[in-house]
């Protein structure tokens, strides 16, 4: 076992007494033999800067005094430790990740990929893809705060075999901790070991006059704390307190983090199609149209009455204004037929399947010709093409007209090993939205969402199964927000899994906000948990157009897609 910790600590704008915070952190996670350890991000000095020559005065550099003491004191307590700081170059200054080993060696740097807000001003981008190394206790990925806000850098080191993600945070966003941490951790399989600040992230005499300017409350300019410990299946093993110093610490397996296995038998990554993801290479996303309702009513459905019941009660509990319903994965399938779909090969076909998938679609037809405007989602055992042998899980989307749209599962299952796969993400334009359709499975892949964000979707309907709880928990949510996303996912009742998430109408920090006051959470969704047959709620189809999460970066343009090209290889 191997044990780690995440210092959690302030830091101010003295540099000398900001080392001796960090040396004295140190000394006593060693007293407790932590053998890992990750330092919190610009410990150095606050990231807040008078101006260039500031910025540039106060980063170090590796053989200068502050860096020298940390190594030899890594190499005093034979500890392996991560430490960021703000770094100084030749010409540009970087914010830096550095990996020390026992015996004080600098064994590894990590610079920072996707800078926040004011941090474009005075600091350059990473100019190499994020790389996994090897040490004597585990295979490490080390990243910063930002980067683990979307999936990309996670991702990228996660595919070099990371076993522990070392993440060092200067956030105040409390969203930081309950989700985007522990997703990170969850969707790649992998331990994390997050370390936030506590104390102010602004000289303490500005923090009147900052939150006056920014209309951000002054307590929600301290770092948020809650540094934890996360296992590979998104268990939160050890969280510090919001406020204050602490030493959080675990013991952990890293050789964990080597099964890729999901609860249906299939490995995560290699599930992946890369050859699907190219268009996560391009530099700029496609242009998302903004002429869509501020609200619109969507339901999460799953009755548990029989399925095709001409006149449903459950559909009288349906607002009359609802524009989109999204059934469980499979739901209408009599249990014969999912039966015969167990014993089905792969690439296998059954007139008698095709025949009760058309009648459910039938069904689905006849109840939207009941309610006008209403579109209805659903997966079903179909051809991937009309007259096309083998069946595929195909999302479909029905309206009173028929089908309108359908898409194939994309990424082989376990689940449904009788199921072929398609080869590309279909989109379908409605009056209040782009949608994408999406087959339960194909979200643990966050690639797919990208994909389906930077081609301009507003909303995501998803008919699943629940295999995977962590995939509820933190995956659907963790979509929503790293992607300005409204998200619709049902599924069968009493697993208290399906959602529906919608956004924030305003989000970008530092800009003036006249419906929301600042709480702590950038970017959680707005989530409504599915209840019984009927969960019916609003969602914000325009608040998808806005990426922009405070000056100089946005969600997708700002992405590090340059340094992502091992995502789609």
């Amino acid at each position: 076992m191997l044990t780690v910790c995440a210092a959690q600590f302030a830091t101010g704008d003295n540099v000398e007494e900001n080392l001796a915070t960090c040396l004295r952190m140190i000394d006593a996670a060693a007293a407790r033999g932590v053998q890992l350890l990750v330092l919190p991000e610009f410990c150095n000095h606050l990231s807040w800067y008078r101006d260039s020559a500031c910025a540039r005065a106060v980063a170090l550099t590796l053989d200068g005094a502050f860096l020298t003491a940390i190594a030899e004191r890594a190499a005093q307590h034979r500890l392996h430790l991560v430490i960021n700081v703000s770094l100084k170059g030749p010409v540009e200054l970087t914010v830096t990740s550095l990996l020390y080993g026992p015996d004080g060696q600098c064994l590894h740097r990590a610079d920072k990929q996707t800078l926040m807000g004011h941090e474009n001003t005075w600091f350059a981008r990473a100019a190499a893809p994020a790389a996994a190394v090897d040490t004597e206790i585990a295979r490490l990925g080390l990243f910063p705060c930002r980067d683990g806000v979307t999936f990309e850098t996670p991702r990228a080191l996660a595919l070099q075999g990371a076993q522990i993600f070392c993440d060092s945070l200067n956030s105040f966003a409390l969203d930081e901790a309950a989700l985007h941490v522990p997703a990170r951790a969850a969707e790649n399989r992998v331990f994390m070991v997050a370390a936030n600040k506590v104390g102010p992230l602004i000289p303490e005499a500005l923090l009147g006059e900052v939150s006056a300017a920014t209309a951000i409350p002054e307590q929600f300019l301290y770092g948020a704390g809650e540094s934890q410990i996360v296992a590979p299946d998104g268990t939160v093993l050890a969280r510090g307190p919001r406020s204050g110093e602490a030493l959080v610490i675990a013991e952990i397996d890293p050789a964990q983090a080597d099964n890729k296995r999901r609860r249906d038998g299939s490995d995560l990554l290699a599930a992946r199609r890369p050859a699907l993801y190219g268009g996560l290479g391009v530099a700029r996303p496609q242009a998302i149209r903004d002429e869509v309702p501020e609200s619109v009513v969507v339901a999460c459905l799953a009755p548990t009455e029989n399925a095709l019941l001409d006149d449903p009660a459950w559909l009288r509990e349906l607002p009359q204004d609802t524009v989109l319903g999204v059934f469980p994965e499979l739901f209408g399938c009599s249990a014969a037929a999912l039966a015969e779909l167990d014993e089905l090969p792969a690439g296998g076909n059954s007139k008698t399947i095709l025949d009760e998938s058309r009648q459910v679609l039938a069904y689905m037809q006849a109840l939207c010709c009941k309610q006008p405007g209403l579109h209805l989602v659903n997966s079903l055992p179909l051809s991937l093409l009309e007259g096309e042998e083998g069946l595929a899980l195909t999302t479909v989307l029905v309206n009173e007209s028929g089908v309108i749209a359908r898409q194939a599962l994309l990424h082989p299952s376990r689940a449904h090993p009788w199921s072929v796969t398609g080869d590309q993400l279909e989109l379908v334009d409605l009056p209040w939205a782009r949608l994408a359709l999406v087959a339960g499975d194909d979200l643990h892949f966050p690639e797919l969402v990208k994909l389906a964000a930077l081609r301009g979707a507003h909303v995501l309907a998803v008919p699943f199964t629940s295999r995977d709880a962590e995939l509820s928990q933190y995956g659907l949510p963790s979509r929503s927000a790293e992607n300005r996303l409204c998200v619709v996912a049902s599924a069968r009742a009493g697993t208290g899994h399906g959602l529906i998430a919608s956004l924030h109408g305003e989000f970008t920090l530092m800009t003036p906000w006249s419906t929301r006051v600042f709480d702590g959470m950038i970017n959680l969704p707005l989530i409504t948990g599915q209840r019984e047959q009927v969960t019916a709620a609003p969602i914000n189809p325009r608040a998808a157009t806005n990426k922009l999460m405070s000056a100089d970066t946005d969600l997708l343009a700002d992405r590090p897609w340059f340094l992502s090209a091992a995502l789609w290889q």
